[in-house]
């Protein structure tokens, strides 16, 4: 494990118990009611895995409408509230590795990440790509979504490193400050990393998040 990702599984684990703040921000809430209804829509009566979960947030509403969901991530703090969430009883919780997703998860026609992309590092995109499209089976919807560059009002990058990578400072309620690696890819750098295996794919932009979905060939 690298030091950045042990640093963000640290600050991830410590923000669990008030991770769902950031969707109780006023300026947030029309997306987030778009985003309610639209994700569970695209993701109705497929069998789903979701990447990166944290704390079940998205799980909620995808998972009275699949016909199952398998819900990842590599943090053990976040998935104990996630177990919590209403309406997932049906839902297997799995701690795994976003990068080496395991085949014993099992094969499905559709997937879910929320907030995760943008703390890939830029030059392990293709990996986690790879390691999610393992799972998947020809045809399947994926759909992704993530901060637009708005969150910089409140949280700008601080730092780049050799590789592009963008760096912010986040502050927590214990007052230790956490050093998060935190991308913003733009449509055509999205559009590039799946365009060889998409059938088709979309794009779409609500103020604070950005939303792409694609079909597997």
């Amino acid at each position: 494990m690298s030091s950045a990702d042990a640093s963000m599984r640290a600050y991830y684990a410590a923000r669990a118990p008030y991770y769902d703040a950031v969707y109780d921000k006023p300026e947030r809430q029309d997306d987030i009611a778009f985003l309610k209804r639209h994700i569970p829509s695209r993701l109705e009566n497929r069998s789903v895995i979701e990447v990166a979960c944290g704390t079940g947030f998205w799980s909620q509403f995808i998972a009275p409408v699949a016909s199952s969901l398998v819900a990842t991530d590599d943090t053990a703090e976040p998935l104990e509230f996630a177990r919590l969430r209403p309406g997932t009883q049906s839902v297997l919780f799995a701690q795994a590795d976003a990068y080496a997703l395991p085949f014993r998860l099992g094969r499905f026609n559709g997937a879910f990440a929320g907030l995760w992309l943008s703390h890939v590092p830029i030059t392990r995109r293709q990996e986690f790509v790879a390691s999610l499209h393992a799972l998947l089976l020809p045809a399947s919807r994926v759909v992704l979504i993530d901060n637009s560059e708005v969150q910089c009002q409140e949280l700008p990058i601080v730092e780049r490193d050799a590789d592009g990578n963008g760096y912010q400072h986040r502050p927590l309620r214990d007052g230790s400050v956490h050093r998060v690696l935190k991308n913003f890819p733009s449509e055509r750098e999205l559009q590039t990393m799946v365009a060889k295996f998409a059938l088709r794919s979309s794009h779409t932009a609500p103020e604070n998040f950005w939303l792409v979905e694609y079909e597997l060939a």
